[in-house]
């Protein structure tokens, strides 16, 4: 039988964390200031290991779970990934198996990770504008690099990849046409996602969050928009196609239009945390339980209890909890997004 949290939410999307480091520094996620090269990550040894990964994994699935995300920090970074991805791919009960990146190294793995089973790959891209790219990503990465990546990845066989943009006023809202007009005549989708307060680095405001009412409103006047689906079933987005036929787009809205009543995942960190909500405070450390080497009964157990406690519905009522939790939350590149 499936497990429920408190809210009668399944269980059903698992997103594993393999490495909390990334070759960008995002503002928003992990800032030069703070994230220089004397920031002391995680030890190699703190990392799950690719065993203790797809034990996990599989534990997992008995407990309801059909989809697995792979992300990071920038999940490329992690050696021998696609040992990783055929394993995981192989296991029964596994529907989707997915990877987000911020692109920058598909150029050198789209082929491997195609041949090895992954199934769906998501890549980040904030703006078509190089400056306002580098800007955006800590003048860390090219545009170039992301766009040959996705190219790459179309060679490998990745018919259908989601395009993510998040969208800051007065940062990267400009340009959210340009990217329109560069992916609507392809197979990609494109997703543009609400800023928003996600750890605690990126001083968030709600003044910089550009509703998506807002976007769909812009883009529609230029390219006419028909909805097709809502976020229902544990879907993060709403989507729309264009009236032409050229594409489909989707809209995260998770400021302004929540779905924390239909969430249905967990994230597991690098480190081996389970958290129940991107905006969590508190992770339960299964990790050390594995290593102090607990059986598969008792670790089941342990995210069963996790999940069926779970009341977590930090979008819903962010403005109460903004002004009333003085916690830090966890941060985005320690359980990817």
């Amino acid at each position: 039988m499936p497990i429920t949290d408190t809210l009668n939410r399944p269980l059903r999307d698992l997103r594993i964390s393999l490495i909390d480091r990334c070759n960008f520094r995002c503002p928003y996620c992990m800032p030069s200031e703070k994230f220089h090269h004397a920031y002391q990550f995680l030890e190699k040894n703190q990392w799950l290991s690719f065993d203790e990964i797809i034990r996990l994994a599989k534990i997992f699935v008995g407990l309801g779970v059909s989809k697995l995300r792979l992300t990071g920090g920038e999940p490329l970074l992690r050696p021998d990934l696609d040992q990783l991805v055929r394993q995981l791919a192989d296991i029964p009960g596994v529907e989707d198996l997915a990877l987000t990146t911020n692109g920058s190294m598909l150029n050198v793995w789209a082929k491997r990770l195609k041949e090895v089973g992954l199934h769906r790959l998501t890549v980040s891209v904030d703006t078509l504008d190089e400056n306002i790219f580098r800007q955006m990503n800590g003048e860390k990465g090219s545009l170039q690099e992301v766009l040959a990546g996705i190219a790459a990845a179309e060679q490998a066989g990745f018919d259908s990849i989601k395009i993510n943009t998040v969208v800051q006023r007065g940062v990267n809202d400009h340009t959210i046409l340009d990217l329109v007009k560069y992916f609507r005549n392809t197979p990609h989708s494109l997703r543009f996602i609400e800023y928003m307060d996600v750890g605690n680095q990126n001083h968030w405001d709600i003044t910089q969050v550009v509703p998506s009412s807002e976007i769909i409103a812009m883009i529609d006047a230029k390219f006419p928009l028909e909805r097709l689906s809502g976020t229902q079933g544990g879907d993060t987005s709403e989507k729309y196609r264009f009236k032409d036929g050229r594409g489909e787009i989707g809209f995260v809205s998770s400021v302004t239009k929540a779905f924390c009543g239909t969430c249905n995942r967990l994230r597991l960190s690098a480190d081996g945390k389970i958290y129940t909500c991107l905006f969590a405070t508190h992770g339960t450390d299964i990790g050390s339980h594995l290593r102090a080497g607990m059986n598969d009964e008792f670790l089941s157990n342990l995210i069963r209890i996790t999940w069926m406690k779970r009341e977590d519905r930090y979008s819903e009522i962010r403005s109460e909890l903004r002004h009333s939790d003085t916690h830090p939350k966890v941060e985005m590149y320690q359980i990817g997004g």
